[in-house]
């Protein structure tokens, strides 16, 4: 695989590289943020390891930004803080897997493994239609009437919830199993938070409206008649 490595650390930094490369991985390293999103959006790569603490331009502004512009390119994030809340503002910047520094160099060749599989064996699925709304699963390309629409991990994944069930009702039960894969306190807002980021990027400046709200039931995404 050809990896690049966003590592400011020198020495965390030269142990990984000889590592991945007597795995026969390809991998160039840059030692901050800037020249990180630099490499990343001008050089094709198989893999992105990415400390979330760098200078010059944070880790997760980086994710957030290849991500924008590369929505298939694995990022595996790597960090000293292993709080919950700093591991989901990582997946929500675009992260597909996320490790606690100090981790064993065999759990990161194992975490390789699996997104070079998952990237691999991911059958190819259809693109979502509603009116001038698609979404592209593989690609994680939304456009509404032709105008790309940039989203976060979340919002996509929220977003291609609604459409894989258009017409259908979905609660707010539904919708925290299935996309945030927990059960956390129904009281909470975080659901509406996310509708109304998604009405404000897919819905806001365009007609038909398309994602709706029926009090005290849930969330559907159709066409009005």
């Amino acid at each position: 695989m050809k990896i690049l490595l966003v590592e400011d650390e020198p020495k965390v930094a030269a142990f990984l590289q000889k590592g991945l490369s007597e795995q026969t991985h390809a991998v160039d390293v840059a030692a901050d943020g800037v020249l990180g999103l630099r490499q990343a959006l001008s050089t094709s790569y198989d893999l992105i390891i990415l400390d979330q603490l760098l200078p010059g331009l944070s880790g997760l502004e980086v994710c957030r930004q290849v991500r924008a512009h590369n929505p298939a390119v694995p990022i595996l994030m790597l960090t000293a803080l292993g709080e919950t809340d700093d591991k989901i503002r990582g997946l929500d910047a675009g992260a597909d897997d996320y490790l606690v520094k100090p981790f064993a160099f065999q759990e990161l060749l194992a975490r390789i493994r699996a997104l070079a599989r998952r990237r691999q064996d991911q059958p190819a699925q259809p693109q979502l239609r509603l009116a001038d709304l698609t979404l592209d699963p593989v690609s994680k390309v939304v456009t509404r009437a032709g105008q790309p629409v940039q989203l976060t991990a979340r919002e996509f994944a929220l977003l291609h919830y609604l459409l894989r069930n258009q017409g259908r009702v979905v609660s707010r039960v539904d919708i925290l199993e299935h996309v945030w894969e927990t059960s956390f306190d129904t009281g909470s807002n975080v659901i509406d938070v996310y509708i109304n980021f998604l009405r404000k990027k897919i819905d806001k400046d365009f007609t038909p409206k398309l994602i709706h709200t029926l009090v005290g039931m849930g969330y559907v995404a159709k066409v009005n008649e």
